[in-house]
């Protein structure tokens, strides 16, 4: 299986190609390993971008579109314009090539991308900058499995909100937002932030997609309506043979 990751949900831009055999329905990867991954730092201009950094990593790992079997993308929560960015590239290689789309949260591309030995022992809290003072939150057990649904609570609620799913024990922070989450939590002890820039990897979002026979719809995941809004003109256009 080939699969073509692809990432422009928060600050970041990867493109990434994973290829390896999928053996059966027993949820294992044989011979698995990402030929390829470029990801340059960069929170403006991923549209570009995005497109020929993922010729480039489909050139250097010898292979076409035509040759892929599914794209996977990260679908959010995240920045409003630059996840629709992964996903209108997903999709119309997709159409081009009659090809699957597995959308990936952002969440779950963070947290899959924090090396075990961090996690081991650990609750998880993926913070993801929403460009608000509310971060989207989503809490992982040290299996990676979700704990609650994914929030954005207000700052002066997190800690409580925390409490609420996690009362006690290690926890790990990761995303983008972690370092602004950290005065946050109360004074809770036995917090550290796992290593890297928190940012999703297409690397791990590609090897995601080829795990997951489904996943999200290729549609933007939002926490809170985007901060859009139609000019009066457009928003009161009449319909179609009313009177002005």
């Amino acid at each position: 299986m080939k699969v073509l990751g692809l990432d422009t949900a928060t600050s970041g831009c990867s493109a990434a190609v994973w290829e390896g055999v999928w053996e059966g329905t027993a949820g294992q990867a044989g011979g698995a390993r990402v030929t390829v991954r470029r990801s340059p730092p960069m929170s403006r201009g991923q549209a570009e971008v995005l497109v020929p950094l993922a010729q480039k990593v489909m050139a250097e790992a010898g292979i076409g579109f035509a040759d892929l079997d599914r794209i996977a993308v990260t679908v959010g929560p995240g920045a409003f314009t630059g996840l629709r960015i992964a996903l209108a590239a997903a999709r119309g290689i997709a159409v081009a090539q009659d090809l699957p789309v597995v959308g990936i949260t952002s969440f779950d591309a963070i947290a899959h991308g924090v090396p075990a030995a961090e996690r081991a022992g650990r609750s998880l809290l993926v913070a993801v900058d929403s460009r608000r003072a509310e971060p989207f939150l989503q809490l992982y057990d040290a299996a990676l499995t979700p704990v609650g649904e994914p929030a954005m609570p207000d700052p002066s609620a997190i800690a409580g909100w925390l409490d609420a799913l996690c009362p006690s024990g290690p926890l790990l922070l990761a995303g983008d937002a972690a370092a602004a989450l950290l005065p946050l939590l109360g004074g809770r002890a036995d917090v550290v932030r796992a290593s890297g820039d928190g940012l999703p990897d297409a690397a791990v979002v590609a090897a995601l997609g080829a795990a997951r026979p489904t996943g999200l719809p290729a549609e933007p995941f939002y926490l809170r309506p985007p901060d859009v809004t139609l000019p009066k003109s457009v928003a009161r256009k009449p319909e179609p043979g009313a009177a002005a």
